[in-house]
């Protein structure tokens, strides 16, 4: 996968904004999948980002790119504990829960707690689950606090922009990836 990919579908999480994001990405094999994410895992892993794939189809993969210290920070929430506890949600370590999402997936029903995983705020994820008019659409669909999305989404928009831009000038991903404090 090419940095600008990355960029183009990740850049809020590279800059430490958001939680995670995920994309499908094609490959020709399943080894290229892997030792492509295991290439990137190296040139981001001591920057607190980790590249997982979450679903492999032959021809693409759901590939999620995450920051764990974020996830596990928003783990602290009690409505994001209870939706995932809803789920079916046991194991609340990072990897488990990555884990379980990947399996449910590949099942027939649509993982809706999927947002929970990338950084939406849970009043949102909620209202998603439960089907209710939703009052502003984005880069999520908001349910609950819409000034403070409309702020969230000016400034994924921004740094989608300038991330594209740094690229273009020759910017290392590296160098463009925020690292995590101490």
């Amino acid at each position: 996968m090419s940095d600008e990919i990355l960029v183009r579908h990740c850049a809020p999480t590279l800059a430490g904004l958001k939680t995670a994001n995920m994309f499908n990405c094609e490959y020709d094999s399943e080894k290229e999948m892997r030792e492509d994410l295991r290439e990137l895992n190296r040139r981001l892993s001591s920057k607190g980002v980790m590249a997982v794939p979450l679903k492999y189809n032959g021809k693409t993969c759901l590939v999620y790119i995450v920051r764990i210290r974020n996830l596990e920070a928003d783990l602290l929430d009690d409505t994001t504990l209870r939706i995932l506890k809803d789920q079916g949600y046991s194991d609340l370590r990072p990897g488990c829960l990555i884990a379980r999402l990947s399996r449910r997936l590949s099942g027939d029903d649509f993982p809706h707690e999927i947002g929970l995983f990338l950084g939406y705020p849970p009043e949102d994820v909620k209202g998603f689950i439960e089907k209710r008019e939703c009052k502003l659409s984005g880069y999520w669909r908001v349910y609950s606090d819409v000034s403070s999305a409309k702020a969230k989404f000016d400034k994924f928009s921004k740094c989608f922009r300038i991330y594209l831009e740094q690229l273009e000038k020759g910017r290392a991903l590296e160098q463009l990836t925020v690292g995590f404090a101490g």
